[in-house]
């Protein structure tokens, strides 16, 4: 933690407007979040974001250091080199915090629950000075699977535009719902969030998301599918099985049946390397915790065949 110290001299104000103005990249929402996780104190005290302050309160702001690295990142980490790092997410670990004020100070990226975010924060500081820590994709929190890392500013850049302009090709292998008709189909279905709705979905006016499936192995209840999305809309797999009546297997938001975790995983990444133009192909086993949740479900032993 780096301590910061400020004396209020005034006639009265809150203590979450002082700190906001003596911290003005800190939006106030993290300002009442630092006070309430007890990082900022009044003469030594814990006190709420609305406290008055009186004339020459001392308030004393902890705000969040990298300390000591963690151990963590290298056993997630795939490959890496001077432009990438590639790193296998488990499920369950969310990318990067909800709100954005860890874009602004990375500081903000070490409160609340573990992200990938907060341990390249902590393990790997340096990449603060790459925008948005060198995320150039992401993974829902429970996918699992393949993320690239930009790890200077013109990979980041590079990646960004590869994904936009759909020159990256992905792979995932996901268990979905059921026993669908058709061996292989493409889903070319607009999605998007109409106005009051909880949900993604389905829906006329949506951003254009191309996905091509191909079942892999039919379990009677359920199905292993590889899955090429072509463009990369939000929860874009998840929605596209849910509309064709075949929801992923644990996925609890769009009605998939339960399971201890939800099988989807990124398995492959190909791409022209960032810094040699060379064609790359990265690939991410699927995890243990996916086969022992498939075979409880099917009562079959999991079993991939090589994938071209």
């Amino acid at each position: 933690m780096e301590n910061k110290k400020l004396v209020y001299s005034g006639e009265g104000t809150r203590l979450d407007l002082f700190v906001k103005s003596g911290e003005p990249g800190l939006s106030r929402e993290f300002v009442k979040r630092l006070i309430s996780e007890g990082l900022v104190r009044v003469n030594g005290r814990a006190v709420k974001p609305a406290a008055p302050l009186k004339n020459g309160d001392e308030v004393t702001i902890a705000m969040p250091g990298g300390g000591p690295a963690a151990s963590r990142l290298p056993g997630m980490t795939i490959t890496e080199d001077a432009a990438i790092l590639a790193i296998d997410k488990p499920a369950g670990l969310c990318v990067h915090p909800t709100d954005s004020n860890w874009e602004r100070d990375p500081r903000a990226a070490l409160l609340g629950e573990e992200t990938v975010v907060s341990l390249l924060a902590k393990e790997r500081p340096e990449l603060a000075s790459v925008p948005r820590f060198g995320l150039v994709h992401r993974l829902d929190r429970e996918t699992s699977g393949l993320m690239l890392i930009a790890k200077t500013a013109a990979a980041a850049e590079y990646f960004s535009e590869a994904f936009r302009d759909r020159e990256i090709s992905k792979l995932y292998i996901g268990a979905a719902a059921g026993d669908p008709e058709s061996d292989a189909w493409t889903m070319d279905a607009p999605m998007g969030r109409p106005t009051g709705a909880r949900k993604i979905k389905v829906w006329e006016y949506g951003r254009d998301a191309v996905t091509n499936f191909k079942v892999l192995e039919r379990a009677g209840k359920a199905c292993l599918v590889d899955i090429r999305p072509e463009t990369g809309r939000t929860n874009q797999i998840r929605v596209h099985l849910a509309h064709a009546g075949h929801p992923i297997v644990g996925d609890d938001i769009y009605g998939g049946p339960p399971a201890a975790r939800m099988l989807l995983h990124a398995m492959r990444l190909e791409f022209a390397h960032p810094a040699t133009g060379r064609p790359t192909k990265i690939v991410c086993p699927v995890p243990a915790d996916f086969r022992e949740a498939w075979q409880s479900l099917t009562g079959r032993p999991f079993k991939l065949k090589p994938i071209k």
